[in-house]
């Protein structure tokens, strides 16, 4: 009876050719210019850059980095279907190990987290001011009294010089 329990659960477990292959997790990279950002990510992992954290390649998350005199930066990495990983799911789906499919789309096995590595470019706080600063110098326009009113204007309605008694 145990010999057929073990044989039953190889075969279930066998065919998960991307979950066997390619595994649950991937090391995810992220890296900064400049380095040392503090890096946190929507799962409650955080770390300083250049890091390496071990994700399950299931799910995508955000990801926000900060650093002192540079803009916070807020972005994702998505999981997407893989070359490697729909291979296996392919060949799953061949040999007939419908079991074996169904494990690699639950595990996320057959997705890659895109972009791996993540390289973050942080932009100075100040480089708005900067820019405007460098911007060249605008010409000033023909200024108009705002007392001074055209001709056409000048004149009251029908209206206003019946209210007038004129």
């Amino acid at each position: 009876m145990k010999k057929s329990l073990y044989a039953i659960s190889a075969l279930i477990l066998l065919p998960a050719c991307a979950t066997v292959t390619r595994g649950t997790n991937v090391d995810m990279i992220i890296e900064s210019n400049p380095s040392e950002a503090d890096i946190r990510l929507s799962t409650g992992q955080t770390c300083i850059t250049p890091c390496t954290l071990k994700m399950p390649r299931k799910n995508g998350f955000n990801v926000m980095a900060k650093k002192e005199g540079y803009k916070t930066y807020e972005g994702s990495v998505d999981a997407k279907l893989s070359g490697g990983g729909g291979a296996g799911f392919v060949g799953n789906a061949l040999i007939g190990g419908v079991i074996g499919a169904g494990v690699d789309v639950a595990s996320g096995a057959m997705n890659d987290l895109v972009p791996n590595p993540l390289i973050i470019t942080l932009e100075p706080e100040d480089s708005e001011l900067e820019s405007r600063d460098n911007a060249p110098a605008e010409t000033p326009e023909t200024e108009t009294s705002e007392t001074e009113i055209p001709e056409e204007e000048n004149e009251a309605s029908p209206e206003e010089k019946t209210e007038a008694g004129v």
